[in-house]
C-alpha cells in the first residue's frame, strides 16, 4: 500500500526543521511508501540510538525502502551502508535538494543501486543554507526560524561541524520575509534557531553580527509579540545583542548558553574560546540589564582528564552564573574528535556520577526558580489548552481550558512538580 513517507527525527531542534523541510520537497517529488530516518551524531551513543531505531523501523515496514539521513548519515555513511535493513543513504547537503527527492521518487520503491546507496559529499564545500524551503515550523503558538548552520570552531569534543559544515548564514532581508509571513499566519513567537547562532553574519557582506538581526527583525516586524533566541556562545554576543536584552521587552529574557564546563584547564583542553570569569560576567552583566533574565545552560560531564577538582568548578559554576535549565551531557567518547585521543579518560562509573550531582544541583536550581515565581504575573503563551511557557521558558499550567496559541496574562499560584500553575 503506498502513502506519504514517514519521518522519524533524532536529536536537535534544527534536525526537526530539516524534516519538515524533507516532508515538503518529497511531497513535492511524489514520493512514496519510504521511511526516513533524519539521524544526529552528536554522541556515539547517539549512532547506536539510530542503528537501533532503524532496525526497529525495518520490523514494522518491512516492505518499505528505508532512507538514511542527518548528521551521522554525514559522519559515518558506511556505517549506515553496511546495514541490510537501509536503502539509501544521503547526506545532509543532499537531503536539501529537490532533485535527489525527484531521483528516489522516479525510481520508486526499487531506487536502491548498488554504486549509488550512499549519496553523501564534502560537507565542507557547502556555501550557503537552505533557507527558503520552509517558513518556520513549531506548534501553532511557537515557530522556529533557522537562520544559520554549521560551525567554524572544532572544540575538541564535538562531531557537529563534520556533520553540518562550516557556518553559514541565511541574509536578514530574506529572515525578516519569512518572520512577517509567520506573523501574518497568526504566530505569537519566533525562535532563531543555528548550529553556532551568535556566527550568524560573519559570511555575510558587511559582517552584520545577531545583535543586528535581532533589532533589524524588532524594528520591521512591529506586529511580532515574542523573539526568542536558542543556544548562544556567551563569548560572541555583541553591543547591539546586549543592547536589545536592554531595552527590547519582546525580546525573550531567556538564554540558553553553551557553556560545557566551568574548569579553565578543561575549557582549554574543549578549545573553547571563553574561560570561567567570562562566562560569570556575561550572566552578572545579562541580568543586570534584565533582572528577569533566566538561564540554560549546556554543561559535560567527565571530559578527559577532568579531575574531582576540576568538576568542583562546573558544579559551581551553576551557582556562580544561577543557571536554571541544566542540559547535562556524560562525557561520549566520539571517534573522530581530539578528545577521543586524549589518554586520561575519565571512567564510565566516576562520569555516571558526576552527571547525577549536575543534574542535582540543576534541580535545585529549577526549584528555586519555580519558588520565586509565587505570585507573580506572567505573560504565558498556550501550547496547549492546559499548558503553556513563560517569558523564561517555564512551563505553566491551567485547569480552566485555554486558547492554543494565545498570550495568557495569569498570577502563579502554585507548584506542581517542575511546572506552575496559574
Amino acid at each position: 500500500m503506498s502513502g506519504a513517507p514517514k519521518f522519524t527525527t533524532l536529536g536537535c531542534r534544527l534536525n526537526a526543521y530539516d524534516t519538515e523541510a524533507m516532508k515538503e520537497l518529497s511531497r513535492q517529488a511524489g514520493l512514496e511508501n519510504a521511511v526516513v530516518v533524519n539521524t544526529c551524531a552528536v554522541t556515539a551513543e547517539a549512532v547506536r540510538k539510530a542503528r537501533q531505531e532503524i532496525r526497529r523501523l525495518r520490523r514494522e515496514n518491512p516492505d518499505s525502502p528505508i532512507i538514511v539521513t542527518g548528521c551521522a548519515a554525514q559522519t559515518e555513511p558506511e556505517t549506515f551502508a553496511k546495514m541490510s535493513e537501509v536503502t539509501q543513504v544521503i547526506g545532509n547537503t543532499e537531503k536539501m535538494m529537490p532533485e535527489t527527492w525527484a531521483r528516489m521518487a522516479q525510481k520508486g520503491p526499487d531506487f536502491i543501486g548498488t554504486t549509488e546507496k550512499v549519496l553523501v559529499d564534502d560537507i565542507m564545500s557547502v556555501t550557503e543554507t537552505a533557507s527558503h524551503l520552509i517558513d518556520g515550523f513549531g506548534t501553532r503558538s511557537r515557530a522556529y526560524v533557522q537562520v544559520q548552520n554549521g560551525c567554524d570552531h572544532r572544540c575538541t569534543f564535538c562531531i557537529i561541524p563534520y556533520g553540518r559544515g562550516n557556518s553559514r548564514s541565511v541574509p536578514a532581508g530574506v529572515v525578516v520575509d519569512q518572520i512577517k509571513r509567520l506573523v501574518d499566519k497568526g504566530y505569537n513567537e519566533v525562535v532563531l534557531t543555528g548550529v553556532d547562532l551568535t556566527s550568524w553574519g560573519a559570511d555575510l557582506p558587511a559582517t552584520p553580527k545577531l545583535g543586528d538581526l535581532v533589532m533589524r527583525i524588532l524594528k520591521l516586524v512591529p506586529d511580532l509579540p515574542r523573539l526568542r533566541i536558542s543556544s548562544i556562545d556567551s563569548i560572541e554576543v555583541d553591543e547591539n545583542l546586549m543592547q536589545a536584552i536592554a531595552t527590547e521587552p519582546r525580546l525573550m529574557p531567556h538564554l540558553h548558553l553553551s557553556l560545557q564546563h566551568g574548569d579553565d584547564l578543561i575549557l582549554k583542553r574543549m578549545k573553547r574560546r571563553h574561560l570561567r570569569d567570562d562566562a560569570i560576567r556575561f550572566a552578572e552583566e545579562a541580568r543586570r540589564l534584565r533582572p528577569d533574565m533566566t538561564f540554560g545552560a549546556d554543561i559535560i560531564a567527565g571530559f578527559p582528564t577532568e579531575t574531582e577538582e576540576h568538576f568542583e568548578n562546573s558544579l559551581k559554576l551553576v551557582t556562580d552564573c544561577d543557571l536554571t535549565w541544566l542540559h547535562v551531557f556524560p562525557y561520549s567518547k566520539r571517534e573522530g574528535t581530539p578528545a577521543a585521543k586524549i589518554p586520561s579518560q575519565v571512567s564510565g562509573i566516576v562520569i555516571k556520577e558526576r552527571a547525577a550531582r549536575l543534574r542535582a544541583i540543576g534541580d535545585q536550581q529549577v526549584s528555586r526558580h519555580l519558588a520565586a515565581q509565587l505570585g507573580r504575573s506572567h505573560h504565558i503563551l498556550m501550547e496547549n489548552p492546559h499548558m503553556g511557557r513563560t517569558e523564561q521558558f517555564t512551563e505553566v499550567t491551567f485547569a480552566t481550558p485555554q486558547t492554543e496559541g494565545a498570550l495568557v496574562t495569569a498570577t502563579i499560584t502554585g507548584i506542581n512538580g517542575t511546572q506552575l500553575t496559574a
